[in-house]
């Protein structure tokens, strides 16, 4: 009776201690499911990510025959490069950023054209469109930037959703891009629209028909319309420049290049003798 008695003593005397040990290996247990499931999320977000650069952004073959001329667009982002290397790993063109929104401009606008100017690329420049900024000050901010500075390809509005404001209608985004297209012609440029498929089919193709197109696309048909410049590769890699670059060809031949740089506002069209001033190359400012 009294070792019965004795164990039972004993046995209430541990009940506070298994009590927290059971709170401590219930709490672990939580933190092994905690810890499982987040290895989860970051394997499901890494293969996701992954999937997306070998399929959804991975490059289409490009026949070098059929589309012979080849180029890039750079920013900022891209930093410092050697485009003379580039020139000389068959780079011919470049579209280089000049502007965005109303008010900024890309910091490496000036260096980047003289690089290129130097290396002997055909150079154009891009304007990244805000869908939250009056169109007329986002053309007026593009053609500050560029000033005098000789264009041969023109200049290129990006119209895409990615990165850009949510909640401004269509309508409203396309009368600001019309807005502003109209004001770069009016100075003096031929305007390119850059988007992507569903960029085009938003906000292009019923506003600005016929107009000259730089298509996003990683599909072998890059869009089922007329286009001039094809964006294939976000990972390019060209000699001079660090890490990934975009690679962009041109629609047609070299025949059809050596149109386009001559004022065609088609390549395969016989360029005009006198250029009309939506299709000049140099700013007024």
């Amino acid at each position: 009776m009294v070792w019965g008695f004795f164990c039972k003593f004993a046995l209430m005397k541990s009940l506070p201690t298994l009590s927290i040990l059971s709170k401590i290996a219930t709490k672990l247990a939580d933190l092994r499911v905690s810890l499982g499931f987040l290895l989860v999320v970051v394997v499901l977000a890494y293969t996701c990510v992954w999937a997306y650069r070998q399929f959804m952004s991975s490059p289409p073959y490009v026949d070098p025959e059929r589309y012979p001329v080849r180029g890039i667009d750079v920013s900022a982002h891209n930093g410092m490069m050697n485009l003379d290397a580039a020139a000389a790993d068959g780079i011919e063109f470049i579209f280089i950023k000049a502007s965005e929104g109303t008010t900024f401009r890309d910091e490496n606008f000036r260096i980047n054209y003289d690089k290129a100017s130097k290396a002997g690329l055909k150079i154009g420049a891009y304007h990244y469109f805000r869908f939250d900024c009056d169109g007329v000050a986002q053309g007026l901010n593009l053609v500050k930037a560029v000033g005098r500075r000789h264009l041969d390809l023109g200049v290129a509005i990006d119209v895409e959703e990615s990165g850009n404001a949510a909640g401004v209608d269509s309508v409203t985004i396309v009368r600001r891009l019309l807005a502003m297209a109209d004001y770069l012609y009016l100075s003096g440029y031929r305007v390119t629209f850059y988007s992507n498929r569903a960029g085009y089919y938003e906000y292009l193709r019923e506003s600005v028909p016929g107009a000259s197109l730089w298509i996003c696309s990683f599909q072998p048909t890059p869009i089922e319309a007329e286009w001039t410049f094809w964006q294939f590769n976000h990972h390019g890699r060209v000699a001079g420049i660090r890490g990934d670059v975009d690679i962009d060809v041109f629609c047609g031949s070299r025949s059809d290049w050596q149109n386009y740089l001559d004022g065609a506002q088609w390549p395969y069209d016989s360029p005009p003798r006198r250029k009309h001033p939506s299709v000049r190359t140099r700013g007024r400012n």
